[in-house]
């Protein structure tokens, strides 16, 4: 795969507010950025798109690209539940002259930061506190209480992992993490 653009990394424990804060810089027409639009096997929420929020596929399509080499990295996120980038997907978003930004698990972004190295900035998105997160969460109302109780416990394995990512935002008044986000791809963007 030949390199064209940057790679801009958010990974963050699941409720800590990176999706927000991606769709908040793609609105920044000046950063130049398009959307990684991650594959996955886990059920489409309510609001979500096929090809704008994910690629839903099933479980044996998922593991038939992986086994073909289609994927650039992929992992099972939670039993069954497989999560991956798509190398098309990549290329896609260079020969359009924009830079990719990937809005993924701690592992996946730990994993494409490997893959980039310093042509990817990689973003930990922190909550303020796991009674934080916990509160986001439940207020989505997009998941049974067994679900949350999973991903608080996932969430706090992820937390571990913040100090391997090039720069952490910790996500307690959004306005501000917005404007620490802007900032530092930005700045990221414009060195050569």
């Amino acid at each position: 795969m030949s390199q064209h653009g940057k790679a801009i990394i958010f990974s963050a424990p699941s409720g800590a507010g990176k999706t927000t804060l991606v769709h908040h810089l793609l609105d920044n027409t000046n950063l130049q950025l398009a959307f990684s639009i991650s594959a996955t096997t886990r059920a489409k929420r309510v609001r979500e798109v096929e090809g704008q929020d994910y690629y839903f596929l099933s479980p044996s399509e998922f593991l038939a690209k992986a086994k073909n080499g289609d994927f650039l990295e992929w992992e099972e996120v939670y039993e069954e539940q497989y999560y991956g980038t798509l190398k098309s997907e990549i290329e896609r978003i260079w020969s359009q002259g924009q830079h990719v930004i990937f809005d993924v698990d701690v592992i996946g972004g730990l994993n494409l930061k490997k893959i980039f190295e310093d042509k990817a900035l990689s973003v930990f998105v922190e909550p303020p506190s796991l009674e934080a997160l916990h509160f986001r969460l439940r207020n989505r109302s997009t998941e049974t209480p067994e679900k949350i109780a999973m991903r608080i416990a996932k969430a706090q394995a992820e937390m571990a992992y913040a100090p391997k990512f090039d720069t952490i935002i910790v996500n307690d008044i959004l306005e501000d993490a917005m404007i620490q986000a802007e900032l530092k791809v930005a700045e990221f963007l414009s060195k050569p």
